[in-house]
């Protein structure tokens, strides 16, 4: 900081994979959580004129560490925002990048070049996508943008069924999924959701002057509500069991969920959903 003194901030830096963060939630908290702490802080000390914070849909009512320490960090982006400082805190939240680096596209390709099976979790499980250059765009275009304190999203369409995914990347080789290609469901991870959502109860949505990119309005939670419990998740970071670990994300983050999810359980409708609010604009 003190050589480049740089005027933006794109903080990307985070442990992304649910599974091996429900086993690791220790380090989940101290990257995802604390290591955004510190890069706030700093950005403010050295009077940076934007942070960016790369978030994600998972932390939507989480039901995994990994969207639970996610949220955390948005909410101190937010609390830091209301502060005062002369830097502008701002927030994209998107789904999976498709063709980066751990995302299904890769995985299921080498799958099929292997000979199958490919592994799919649950076959009604879907997720949002997005390409690399619109998740470039929205992490350029919220830095542009963003005054402080906002959250971005991107319109992402209509969420993908992984199962239709698999079987159109086996159709795309030449191949004929169930008889050249078994597809095996595994059964679904732990922390892992059926279906991802976009917004948080609160949160109300506005367009901008982009038409693929919406805004956020968070819910107002000041740092000093974050305080004891961020001491008390600092102090468990080196001496607390996972379970304890959980439980203070579970106060930072009252929508966290880490109970298994159930596989008879109906679809969990979103909040809302852009083509409820291009209806109600519209009219």
């Amino acid at each position: 900081m003190e050589l480049y003194n740089p005027t933006y901030i794109f903080h990307a830096a985070a442990y992304k994979h649910v599974p091996m963060m429900e086993t690791n939630p220790t380090e989940a908290v101290k990257n995802n959580i604390f290591g955004t702490k510190v890069m706030v802080d700093l950005a403010a000390e050295y009077n940076v004129e934007k942070f960016v914070l790369i978030s994600t849909d998972k932390a939507v009512r989480p039901t995994n560490v990994m969207g639970a320490t996610k949220r955390v960090a948005e909410l101190i982006l937010q609390a830091k925002n209301e502060q005062g400082c002369s830097t502008q805190f701002v927030a994209v939240r998107f789904g999976n990048v498709l063709g980066s680096n751990g995302s299904v596209i890769p995985l299921l390709k080498k799958q099929i070049a292997e000979g199958g099976p490919v592994t799919v979790t649950h076959p009604d499980i879907t997720r949002y996508f997005m390409t690399i250059p619109e998740a470039v765009q929205l992490v350029i275009q919220a830095g542009a943008m963003g005054e402080g304190g906002e959250l971005f999203l991107l319109e992402m369409g209509e969420p993908v069924k992984i199962r239709d995914l698999a079987e159109n990347l086996i159709r795309l080789s030449g191949l004929i999924p169930g008889d050249d290609i078994e597809i095996v469901y595994t059964g679904l991870r732990p922390g892992e959701k059926l279906y991802e959502e976009l917004l948080v109860d609160g949160e109300g949505i506005k367009k901008t002057h982009h038409n693929k990119i919406y805004v956020l309005e968070g819910q107002d939670k000041g740092l000093d509500a974050l305080v004891s419990n961020l001491s008390a998740l600092e102090a468990l970071c080196k001496t607390g069991s996972n379970n304890e670990v959980k439980r203070i994300l579970k106060e930072l983050v009252p929508e966290y969920n880490s109970s298994p999810v159930k596989e008879n359980l109906p679809r969990l409708e979103p909040i809302v959903t852009f083509e409820a609010f291009e209806s109600a604009t519209m009219h």
